[in-house]
């Protein structure tokens, strides 16, 4: 199992082993606890939220950037050394053409936008910067994720506007939740920024699931001197894999489950009473802080909704029987259950770049034989089976990365290379709001400059934002209480919405 980051005797959303052992003493526990929980929600005012045409965002993010050329901007007029092995193929759209790696992608464009034109200035792995709106970057922040320069992910942001809005601290189903497991915590890169609710406070983390299971493909390797053989789940896994709640979200072994209802039902007991109390204004704040406390240890819901077990074998398979396939057949699950954002990580396991994206060697033999060929599978299944059970016009499906790759190849390394380059990569969104068949913006010839209508990350935010009904002049406060907008500097992209 995953140790979390911090304290392992914190629980995932923050609060300690002994806060939750003082709903052994029911009476203790609503002033205390919930009065602390109800004097930090109320430290700011609430944000208004604009008219949301999604109820939910999947977010997927590939960690090592994939290469827009042989993905969504294949460049097949240009010299070998710019197009590389792979071909472009025609698709669904008419006019469009992607990376022969995606043919299942191919068919299903026209329900698609794809951004050519994705850009900033951080060739590194500015994962933080790509999902917040934090302002500048610099190498030694990736592998510093509480550093007080990192603004909230946006998971959090969203987590905090709900939070605002209801006045419900934790709902039964959680509002952020990461998937498979805490990000970068299976490879060396632990210590990689991101995801976190950083100067909102770590209850603003993402609600991280653990995955119980082993892979069994071994994947091509990074490079050359790679000597150990990896079993990376995201290349395959076995059918008995499952998802389960991170180690901190269950109930500690001295407390049963039927102890637990027990107290739980003696604090319903007590909520009938304070709403007779509430009309006197007595004990304003209660029923909210119980319910953050609560969702501490997670609920049915989830955890029914993380079984992927129940889906049947042929929807399995359809996904993919991969970490990757099956992450996004339970994010599915997860925004079907009520679940507001979820995020899929793709990131590194076992050895550092064992499954990431990020081919600095070893290019074509790890896109065709592994990561082109899983994520393939895995999105297109993803994007027909919201379709198919009516779920795409309310889920906002955003798939990005930290950057793409060079224009030119390296053929230096075994297998070739392309590497790290921001001033211009690809991105491919759907649902939600968001346009079918479209493509927005245009690089240069070799696929190095973006030509036509730049597009920044936080751009990218600020209209999933909107998307989600939330106003672009939303802020949240840092620890001075100081408003940030929740986007950086993004703007609202017509370009982007049907």
């Amino acid at each position: 199992m995953l140790p979390l980051f911090g304290s392992r005797k914190n629980f995932c959303n923050g609060v300690s082993r002994r806060d939750l052992l003082h709903i052994g003493a029911a009476g203790a526990f609503a002033p205390g606890l919930a009065g602390a929980l109800h004097a930090e929600d109320a430290s700011s005012g609430r944000a208004t939220a604009g008219a949301a045409r999604a109820k939910s965002a999947i977010f997927l993010f590939l960690f090592g950037s994939p290469p827009q050329h042989e993905t969504f901007d294949p460049k097949p007029d240009a010299a070998t050394e710019i197009q590389g092995e792979m071909k472009a193929i025609p698709t669904s759209l008419p006019g469009l053409h992607i990376g022969e790696g995606l043919p299942q992608t191919a068919q299903i464009a026209d329900r698609l936008t794809v951004v050519r034109s994705m850009t900033h200035p951080y060739p590194i792995h500015c994962c933080a910067y790509v999902m917040s709106g934090m302002p500048t970057y610099s190498v030694p922040l990736e592998t510093s994720p509480r550093a007080p320069e990192h603004w909230p992910f946006m998971g959090s942001v969203v987590d905090y506007l709900e939070t605002q809005k209801s006045g419900i601290r934790r709902p039964e189903m959680p509002r952020n939740i990461g998937l498979p497991w805490q990000f970068c915590s299976r490879g060396s890169s632990s210590n990689q920024a991101g995801p976190y609710g950083a100067f909102l406070g770590q209850s603003f983390d993402p609600f991280w699931t653990d995955f119980n299971g082993s892979g069994t493909t071994v994947v091509p390797k990074l490079a050359a001197a790679q000597k150990e053989d990896v079993l990376d789940p995201h290349g395959g896994i076995s059918a008995a894999g499952r998802f389960q709640l991170s180690p901190g979200c269950k109930l500690p072994q001295e407390i049963s489950s039927r102890r637990f209802d027990a107290r739980r039902y003696l604090l319903n007991q007590f909520d009938q009473s304070r709403l007779q109390l509430a009309r006197h204004g007595a004990a304003a704040g209660w029923n909210d802080q119980q319910q953050r406390a609560f969702s501490l240890i997670g609920s049915n819901r989830i955890r029914a909704a993380l079984d992927v077990q129940q889906e049947s074998a042929n929807l399995r398979e359809r996904y993919g029987m991969t970490l990757f396939g099956q992450s996004c057949l339970a994010a599915r699950r997860l925004v079907e259950a009520g679940a507001r954002f979820v995020t899929v990580f793709w990131d590194p396991f076992g050895p550092h770049g064992a499954s990431v994206w990020d081919t600095h060697s070893n290019h074509f033999p790890r896109l065709k034989n592994y990561l082109l060929p899983v994520f393939d599978q895995t999105f297109s299944a993803l994007i027909t089976d919201l379709e198919d059970r009516d779920l795409l016009d309310e889920t906002l499906v955003l798939c990005t990365s930290e950057h793409g790759r060079t224009p030119k190849i390296d053929s230096k390394p075994p297998g070739a290379a392309r590497h790290h380059w921001s001033r211009a990569y690809s991105s491919v969104f759907a649902g939600g709001g968001m346009a079918r068949g479209r493509v927005v913006g245009r690089t240069d010839s070799i696929g190095g400059d973006v030509e036509e209508t730049p597009i920044s990350p936080k751009d990218m935010q600020a209209t999933a934002y909107h998307l989600l009904g939330f106003p672009s002049t939303a802020t949240v406060p840092d620890q001075l209480a100081q408003p940030h907008p929740i986007a950086g500097d993004g703007q609202v992209r017509p370009e982007l919405l049907g």
